[in-house]
Formats: structure tokens, sequence, C-alpha cells
């Protein structure tokens, strides 16, 4: 065959395909995943990273580690945190965008917590239920409170209902400073 025909060929066809690319229409730009745009899903934001936690008080005692990551296209917050002790617990964190609320399940080696809330006016999450001691087989009244600080460290307050006093006790005082 003849090269000047091959090459006059090949031409034609790479002109042809260029001008067919040229005509494609522009491809639509995936849309962000729901949990990136619509409200509420990134009120508990302040709350992810890597951290060390101390007790909040004088003494600043390392009570132990935790990570919040997001997860299933920013949809879920996982917590997995490791005392000094070396005992772990996790939790999911999620906004239910129909309840318009949040909500953990926290589960540790011997007690679970579940509950659920929402951002309160200073911007704190504010979250309240039940926790569950397994080996006594009782429930209480639980809330927690974590706070973002003007530092970029989050206070986490805990407390507990006591019903013989119908007084709410301080169950953790923690101190989250990222690592």
């Amino acid at each position: 065959m003849n090269p000047l025909i091959v090459t006059a060929t090949l031409a034609l066809l790479f002109s042809t395909s260029a001008q067919a690319q040229e005509q494609l229409p522009p491809q639509p730009i995936s849309p962000k995943p729901v949990c990136e745009t619509m409200k509420g899903f990134s009120d508990f934001d302040f709350w992810l990273g890597d951290w060390n936690v101390y007790s909040n008080d004088e003494k600043r005692t390392l009570q132990g580690s935790n990570s919040i990551t997001k997860h299933h296209k920013n949809c879920l917050l996982m917590e997995n945190w490791t005392n000094t002790q070396g005992d772990t617990g996790s939790s999911m964190n999620y906004y239910d965008a129909v309840d318009d609320q949040w909500r953990q399940l926290w589960v540790a080696g011997g007690y679970s917590i579940d509950y659920t809330g929402g951002l309160n006016e200073s911007g704190s999450m504010l979250l309240s239920g039940k926790i569950n001691y397994y080996t006594s087989g009782k429930s209480k009244d639980f809330r927690g409170t974590w706070s973002p600080l003007t530092d970029g460290s989050v206070r986490q307050f805990f407390e507990q209902f006591d019903p013989k006093t119908q007084e709410w006790k301080v169950w953790f005082d923690g101190l989250y400073i990222r690592r």
C-alpha cells in the first residue's frame, strides 16, 4: 500500500475523531453529596479531628485519645476512643434531616448511651437520652454537651440523673486538645 495514502487516511480519521469530540455536549457536573449541602449536617464538624482528652480541672490529667472522622459521603461521624488504661469505645453520630436532630449511639465495654438533640443557642451540641448499664440492667437519664471553645479546643461535659436526689451529677468533664 502506498505510504502517502496510509498517511492521508490516518490524518482524515484523526481529524474526524477530533471534530466529533469537540461537538460532544459538556458532561454534567456531579452534584455534591446531600450531606455536604443540606442544613444541619455540618453542625458537629467542630468535633472532627484527632484529640488528646484531659480532665477539665486544674490538674489537666490526660484521660485518653479520641479520633472523630466523617464517613459515607460525610453523612456519618465515627468516634473511636481509647482511655489511658486501654479501654475503648465508639460512637456513630448522624444528623436525621427528617426529624431535624442529631443522634449518637455510643457503645463501650459494659454500657451504651443513646441520645438525641442538636445545637443550642450558644453553638454547643446538646444531646439527651439514656445510659444503659449492662451488668446491673439499669438505665438512667443522661445528657452530654460539646462546646467549641475560642482556642479550637472542645469541652465535653456529661451528666447523669440521680433519681434518689433528683439532681444531675457530673459523669465526665473533659477538654479536647487537638493532636
